[in-house]
């Protein structure tokens, strides 16, 4: 038995989780990721070297929570949304190959079948970058399973996930005089709810997925009374993907939380948008960026770039599309 055995069959259903862990400055940071679990207990997570800041904050401060919370994909009705909090550690070592992670190349390739074109010889020279990997394992220390998303998509609580809303339609934040200029508007208009990183009184890393309500001040929040929240840095983070994981898109809102007659406020001082606003400049700008970096941390390091084992990722792909074949 393992603490993730209260909900196994939900937790491996979802495509997707949120992944929160501690920035030099004690920001929690949150992205959407995928994530596969151990017959140990634990769960693996994976981030190129062009991504590697969840890394970085995971070897300096091991504390790191997990939100199951966008069942989008899953093929599951009314989805227990599950949080995970516990400890990560990422080793030195980088991952050229899928040794030590086949189950969870396996399970990216299948679910996410577009992924495989990056192994063609054409697309190599782009996408070297996201085969070099860091591999971070999180030992969970506590499992909360909260109501499935249907039950708080009643009148007056937050939506369904992953779905594209707009100001003042159902499920989505209403418009209210003199908010458009907060930081994140534009973003959080977009979707029916949003996932709250947040800190408890020791410092570690919490997550919520709640519906943010614009004011002049800010976006108050409701927190679930299993998440004890502290005032201080936070984000709030919206994400989504389609059933095969394609046509991503996520922002961070990020700012400072604090306790208000009205009940939790993020004051928001900055917006980040990681894979760019979704205009088809952003793709060639990203391939840039996330050579730019995957050379960095090379170079910060004295490392030549690994090669990459394109043969054995593309057995596990090809035994994915297979599989679909025989399916």
């Amino acid at each position: 038995m393992t603490l993730l055995d209260s909900a196994p069959e939900a937790l491996d259903a979802y495509r997707t989780c949120e992944f929160v862990t501690l920035g030099r400055s004690g920001t929690p940071l949150a992205w959407p990721t995928a994530v596969a679990r151990r017959e140990d207990g634990t769960l693996l997570l994976t981030t190129s070297l062009a991504f590697a800041q969840k890394a970085l904050n995971v070897r300096r401060d091991g504390r790191v929570s997990l939100l199951f919370s966008d069942p989008t994909g899953s093929g599951l009705d009314h989805a227990p949304q599950i949080f995970v909090g516990g400890r990560a550690r990422c080793p030195e070592e980088i991952m050229a190959g899928p040794q030590g992670a086949e189950e969870y190349w396996r399970m990216l390739f299948e679910r996410q079948p577009h992924s495989r074109a990056y192994l063609s010889p054409l697309m190599r020279p782009l996408m070297q970058w996201y085969y070099l990997r860091l591999l971070i394992t999180v030992e969970p220390e506590s499992v909360v399973v909260r109501a499935p998303l249907a039950e708080l998509s009643a009148p007056g609580s937050p939506g369904t996930p992953g779905t594209p809303g707009t100001p003042g339609a159902p499920g989505a934040p209403a418009a209210v005089t003199g908010t458009e200029r907060l930081p994140g508007a534009a973003q959080l208009s977009r979707f029916p709810t949003a996932v709250l990183a947040a800190r408890d009184a020791s410092g570690a890393p919490l997550l919520a997925r709640t519906r943010p309500r614009p004011t002049p001040a800010g976006y108050l929040v409701d927190v679930p009374s299993d998440c004890a929240v502290e005032r201080g840095p936070a984000t709030l983070l919206v994400h989504r993907h389609d059933a095969l994981l394609n046509h991503m898109y996520n922002a961070s809102v990020r700012g400072d939380l604090r306790r208000t007659d009205a009940g939790w406020l993020l004051v928001p001082s900055a917006v980040v948008e990681p894979m760019g606003s979704g205009r088809p400049v952003d793709a060639f700008r990203v391939l840039r960026r996330t050579r730019r970096s995957t050379d960095r941390y090379l170079e910060r390091r004295g490392l030549q770039r690994p090669k990459v084992q394109w043969d054995r990722f593309r057995a596990l792909a090809a035994a994915a599309a297979h599989g679909e074949q025989t399916s």
